[in-house]
């Protein structure tokens, strides 16, 4: 009776499965991938069942060879004859014979294998940890240079600033002492004016009584008053160039402008006054009358030292407010400096924890790499064994199998 191809692909494939955990099913992804590598659209031309029993004639063959058949082909599946499966059935009987009387040493080197495949996996997937985590903080090592690059020119505006600041104060103060100069000079000025004025009382309640003396002695009075009235010209013109003096350093003192142009319009109303007091001196008969306007000039003036008094406190007020103004600022700048100060301080020392953090990882990548090279050359001393052990016995099958077949 001829064997029927179907059935012995079976017992094959029942076999491979056994001892290779390989059937057409399990080869047929590789098959399938390889057909669209080479034929493209047209992996049709190959049949699947065709192209799954070349896959596993493959993975069958590697089999048969560990098994001792070497002329293993194709024509075995689908022409199979009966010699020749009594053969490949033997050899196979016995590699499965033999591969039950060695099952321990089998698994003891399948699951070293596999403990050895799965640590490798761990660490590589540690490994990958490990770099994706060495990457990360690689970008917050760079994100964290910029923030550092950023503070530190912040920090170089915020001292610019300062040293405006300092400087913006420092002219204030010198303006502030120029403003209590020109006021101290304006005081002076005003009381020499007061003490004029108080003078000009005097001296007419000394004229007050000549008003009713004769002509003559009027005449005479006039004289006097003419040589008093050319002194008084004279002061005159004196406060006119000191008035002339006081406008040109309007435009040095700007702060206190429009209390210079209140001084030199109340000066040019003193002159106006005084002009009209010489007026008045020419006419005898006005001249109670003109006493009594000069004490209301008087007055004025007093209310108007009040009016610059009251300024002048204004100013003060103002320049005190802008100093204290000016301090609270340097204050503010100086404790936020000292706050970017200890921001910077802790992101050196964050910086430096980081540095150290990220050293210890380096050293212990490479410990683990280290550890997996060591790994992998036991690996290959173990398989290298593996294989020396498999030679030898192997050798001794085939002793024990000529030996069998030398008693036969």
């Amino acid at each position: 009776m001829k064997p029927n191809p179907q059935q012995i692909q079976k017992v094959f494939e029942w076999f491979a499965e056994l001892l290779m955990n390989a059937t057409r099913e399990t080869v047929e992804p590789a098959m399938r991938a390889a057909a669209e590598d080479v034929c493209g659209e047209h992996m049709e031309i190959v049949p699947s069942d065709t192209r799954n029993l070349m896959g596993f004639y493959v993975s069958l063959r590697k089999l048969l060879v560990e098994c001792g058949i070497h002329d293993f082909s194709f024509s075995d599946l689908l022409r199979p004859t009966h010699d020749r499966l009594v053969k490949i059935f033997s050899y196979i009987i016995n590699f499965v014979r033999f591969r039950e009387s060695q099952t321990a040493t089998i698994d003891e080197h399948f699951n070293k294998a596999e403990t050895t495949k799965s640590r490798i996996e761990t660490l590589y997937l540690e490994n990958q940890d490990m770099e994706a985590r060495l990457d990360e903080m690689k970008r917050e090592h760079k994100s964290m240079d910029l923030q550092v690059r950023e503070k530190t020119k912040r920090n170089d505006e915020l001292k610019a600033r300062l040293l405006e600041l300092k400087k913006g104060q420092e002219r204030i103060a010198e303006r502030l002492e120029r403003v209590r100069a020109e006021k101290g000079r304006l005081t002076g000025f005003l009381e020499e004016r007061t003490e004029r004025c108080l003078g000009v009382r005097q001296e007419s309640a000394k004229l007050r009584p000549y008003v009713l003396q004769s002509p003559a002695a009027l005449q005479a009075d006039l004289t006097d008053l003419s040589d008093s009235l050319a002194r008084d010209r004279s002061q005159i013109d004196g406060l006119e160039k000191r008035t002339r003096a006081l406008q040109t350093s309007n435009d040095t003192f700007g702060i206190v402008a429009n209390d210079v142009g209140s001084c030199i319009k109340v000066l040019e109303e003193v002159s106006n006054e005084l002009r009209k007091e010489e007026e008045e001196n020419l006419k005898a008969t006005k001249r109670r009358d003109a006493l009594s306007e000069r004490g209301n000039n008087v007055r004025e003036v007093e209310r108007t030292e009040v009016l610059l008094q009251r300024q002048l406190k204004r100013w003060l007020e103002r320049t005190e407010t802008l100093r204290n103004g000016s301090q609270e600022k340097a204050q503010g700048a100086k404790e936020k400096m000292e706050e970017l100060r200890g921001v910077h301080r802790r992101l050196t020392e964050e910086r430096v924890e980081k540095g150290r953090d990220m050293e210890r990882r380096r050293v212990r990548i490479e410990q683990t790499e280290k550890k997996m090279a060591d790994l992998k050359e036991n690996i290959e001393t173990e398989t290298q064994s593996a294989e020396d052990a498999y030679l030898r016995m192997d050798a001794h099958i085939s002793l024990y199998f000529t030996e069998m077949e030398q008693l036969l």
